[in-house]
């Protein structure tokens, strides 16, 4: 049950982090540059490809990375980093 509930945590966070993404923007440039439906499903599945690699690449560095941190000292780092670069996007919006 608590795979369930954390395969759904990861799911919906990583899902809406990048919703409107500038990768997102990059693949919808790409998919509207590509002149066939065949050419789309390059597009999409070369996307696929990148998410899965870095997603792999940041689940391994989790990984290591919790060896010697704990959990709670990571999710305050990560925590404070989206923060600052929340504020950092607002203020160079102004």
């Amino acid at each position: 049950m608590y795979e369930k509930g954390l395969f759904a945590t990861v799911f919906v966070s990583v899902f809406l982090a990048e919703l409107g993404d500038k990768t997102q923007l990059a693949t919808m440039a790409y998919a509207a540059d590509a002149d066939d439906g065949r050419r789309r499903w390059v597009v999409f599945a070369a996307a696929s490809l990148a998410l899965v690699a870095t997603s792999a690449l940041g689940v391994l560095a989790g990984g290591v990375i919790g060896r010697w941190v704990e959990p709670r000292t990571l999710s305050l780092v990560a925590g404070a980093a989206f923060v600052a670069i929340g504020a950092w996007t607002i203020v160079k919006a102004w």
